[in-house]
């Protein structure tokens, strides 16, 4: 280091001027810059030597929705006309999935349950669904898997020719009819929004448990007293989900069966539709349309229509379909 008194004219003191070697000021950074690397080094080890960080996907998904539908109307000299009457609808539906790797396997459970009292008619079921299903598929291709499943359906209470009225003659009743198929195919699910499941060997099981309906000829049982019938033959179930615009989704449902060994013509088919109408976190309206057509109930095309507001709560774990969104957007919260 040089350092250099300066002096004015007269030789007076004025200050020290300080200079620092360039030489020595290079060894000065070259140390820092040592120093900091290895400081750095140092920490970048440690973070490697932290955990890693766990999977958070989830093969497990459950999501559901739970509603309460309430509906009244009340009249008091009302030229119109018309009669007081309270109703309420809940129901249940969950979608409960494991997926991993190959492997998929989806359950569903729809329950469904509705009553109507109007002044002067008493009570009448609105609503009355059991339909829980179970599918397992084994990926063989993109999009593509070989299944086997199962499905349950049937309903709560029994049914009345003149709007379920107790006093007129019963035509249905819980497993009464009750229908069990099970079968192995293949299932088409390119995407969340798409399922296609076709089942060339699937067995169908008609129950039909009700004592006075074993004796009516119905539900093509083939001798009075019998209570189940066997069927073997094709099945065909499709689920397709179309959003419509914000907070309104519609989901659409289908089916077809043929019995090989009898009548193969008379082809079991069965559509539905259902519109949801998000209005907010906790309130939906929905709309449901069903049409079915089965020879062994009655010769006629059967259409049902529901329409509803109130309360729905939706439940969703969270879990991650693979890296695909869950195959239920439309009842997300």
């Amino acid at each position: 280091m040089i350092v250099q008194a300066v002096y004015d004219d007269d030789k007076n003191y004025i200050f020290y001027f300080c200079r620092t070697n360039l030489l020595f000021m290079r060894k000065i950074i070259a140390v820092f810059v040592v120093c900091f690397g290895l400081n750095a080094g140092a920490q970048e080890v440690k973070k490697d030597t932290l955990a890693p960080v766990a999977d958070t996907i989830k093969h497990w998904s459950v999501l559901g929705k739970n509603t309460v539908m309430l509906n009244q109307a009340a009249f008091s000299n009302w030229v119109g006309g018309g009669a007081n009457n309270v109703g309420w609808l809940a129901g249940i539906n969950y979608n409960i999935t494991y997926e991993k790797d190959k492997d998929l396997w989806e359950n569903i459970i729809i329950l469904d349950y509705g009553q109507n009292n109007t002044k002067g008619l008493g009570t009448r079921k609105t609503q009355d669904v059991i339909n829980i299903s179970t599918n397992y598929g084994r990926q063989f291709s993109k999009s593509w898997y070989i299944s086997s499943g199962a499905s349950f359906q049937s309903q709560f209470s029994g049914g009345y020719e003149d709007g379920n009225n107790p006093d007129a003659k019963k035509i249905s009743n819980f497993m009464a009819p009750g229908y069990l198929n099970l079968g192995i195919g293949i299932t088409y699910r390119p995407n969340d929004n798409l399922n296609v499941t076709l089942r060339p060997a699937n067995a169908r099981w008609t129950f039909v448990l009700d004592k006075d309906l074993q004796l009516a000829g119905s539900y093509g049982l083939k001798a009075d007293g019998d209570d189940s019938l066997l069927q073997f033959g094709f099945l065909g179930n499709a689920l397709y989900k179309v959003k419509l615009m914000e907070n309104i989704n519609l989901t659409n449902t289908a089916s077809v069966f043929s019995n090989y060994l009898d009548h193969p013509e008379r082809l079991v088919l069965a559509y539905g539709a259902v519109l949801n109408m998000k209005i907010n976190k906790y309130i939906s309206s929905n709309i449901t349309l069903d049409i079915l057509y089965d020879h062994n109930q009655i010769q006629k095309t059967q259409l049902k229509q529901t329409l509803g507001i109130g309360f729905a709560y939706t439940v969703n774990n969270g879990g991650k379909r693979s890296e695909r969104k869950d195959s239920q957007w439309w009842i997300k919260k």
